[in-house]
């Protein structure tokens, strides 16, 4: 689960908010705190599938569902 969280931390500071050294909290709000916008939460829906083989359907690309580093981490173990 640590390694899950890292790599998904790295990936979202880096390739989405473009701010590696941005410390992003474990339930931060990333898209409701205006970190990223839905454009970023299809881009990482893409690297997920690619990085960890997890398809996560269109109607779970929600802000409910996917606001923080948390909700990202469970969905992602949740396969």
């Amino acid at each position: 689960m640590t390694e899950i969280r890292e790599t998904l931390r790295t990936y979202i500071t880096s390739e989405l908010i473009r701010d590696e050294s941005y410390p992003l909290a474990d339930d931060e709000g990333i898209i409701t705190g205006g970190l990223m916008d839905s454009f970023s939460l299809a881009e990482l829906a893409v690297y997920i599938e690619q990085t960890f083989g997890v398809y996560i359907p269109d109607t779970d690309l929600t802000v409910a569902k996917m606001d923080t580093l948390n909700q990202i981490v469970a969905r992602v173990q949740q396969g």
